[in-house]
């Protein structure tokens, strides 16, 4: 019997919506008798996974600061931070051809090309073993449907690991998220351990090693901009993908408190928000103007959780309360610094 077709294909993007976008796309649209490699790097991103709490897992502040991408991939798993430092691969097949073990003999046989030696650990890593104990050099996730399954990951290269804590650390709030929280593990760079690695050296090895594994050959497809903006079914998930309600509107339900003295008084609010909205609302204050603080509790509700949601609630009650435009003013600015974003 013949080998099962291979297909490769390199992003020549860096904006990780268009390539999470792309992932889905291939995955959706492929032919599942072709076995599938897609290899991407994203610019300055945080990856956060399908049922995490973007506001428990980031923090969005300085991401916005920084003009660090947020992006929400379709699988499980914790978050990620991604540079051009970090190089993902995507293993695309039939649910009946998929196999986690031989890609990870992928996986594993291209890096002994380039003279790394690692081992598989627990359900999702590949490590390096050192005197000190393993460094986590790769993570993986998994998204299987009725007809096709795909295996994809991270290999950090060259990363910037100091930046890891600047993201992946939540500004400190009490915000209670029933998310799954990710786990922080010991990683280390590829280059750390064998200086002479790099993206171009990686990819190469990969397709080689993949290949070879299953007994076919295929001619490398570069997927630039232009490419892809020909596909109309791939623009309408970039916009899914890139869009507010993707990245931040699939947050699970989470519950958040905050208090501050105000030039009107003292307030405490706490909201509840589930799918990135207000779904409930309490607003206590020793304000004296009890009226306008009611209407702020009950304009919260419904909106996003967000600087645009809050605007947009505080915006109506400052219409019939113009002679606390200052008050209200102020209340806005100071809930608009703890939802972040």
């Amino acid at each position: 019997m013949s080998p099962a077709p291979v297909r490769i294909l390199l992003s020549q993007t860096f904006n990780p919506w268009f390539n999470l976008a792309t992932e889905d796309w291939i995955f959706r649209e492929m032919d599942t008798r072709t076995r599938t490699l897609f290899l991407w790097r994203n610019a300055n991103t945080v990856v956060i996974g399908r049922n995490q709490n973007p506001w428990s897992e980031c923090n969005l502040k300085r991401m916005e600061e920084d003009q660090v991408f947020l992006a929400r991939r379709t699988s499980g798993g914790g978050a990620v931070f991604h540079d051009l430092g970090n190089t993902c691969f995507t293993f695309l097949s039939s649910r009946e051809g998929y196999d986690k073990a031989t890609n990870v003999t992928i996986l594993l046989d291209a890096l002994k090309r380039l003279g790394v030696t690692a081992d598989a650990a627990g359900r999702n890593d590949l490590v390096i073993h050192l005197p000190d104990g393993p460094r986590k050099i790769s993570g993986s996730a998994y998204r299987e449907t009725r007809e096709r399954a795909f295996h994809h990951g991270t290999f950090l290269i060259s990363t910037d690991l100091s930046r890891l804590s600047n993201y992946l650390t939540p500004h400190p709030k009490k915000l209670e998220s029933k998310g799954h929280a990710s786990v922080r593990a010991r990683v280390m760079n590829i280059t750390d351990h064998q200086p002479e690695v790099t993206h171009e050296s990686l990819v190469q090895a990969l397709m080689t090693a993949f290949q070879e594994h299953h007994g076919a050959t295929a001619e490398p497809e570069l997927l630039d901009h232009a490419f892809l903006e020909r596909q109309p079914s791939l623009a309408e998930t970039f916009e899914r993908f890139s869009s507010w309600d993707w990245r931040f509107g699939n947050a699970p339900q989470f519950h958040h408190q905050m208090a501050e003295y105000l030039s009107w008084g003292f307030f405490h609010v706490h909201l509840d928000a589930e799918n990135g909205h207000v779904q409930r609302a309490q607003v206590f204050s020793d304000s004296l103007h009890s009226e306008p603080v009611q209407e702020l509790q009950d304009a919260l509700v419904g909106t996003p959780y967000s600087r645009a949601g809050v605007a947009r609630a505080v915006a109506g009650v400052k219409a019939r309360h113009p002679a606390l435009e200052r008050e209200l003013g102020e209340f806005e600015a100071w809930l608009m610094t703890q939802v972040e974003v």
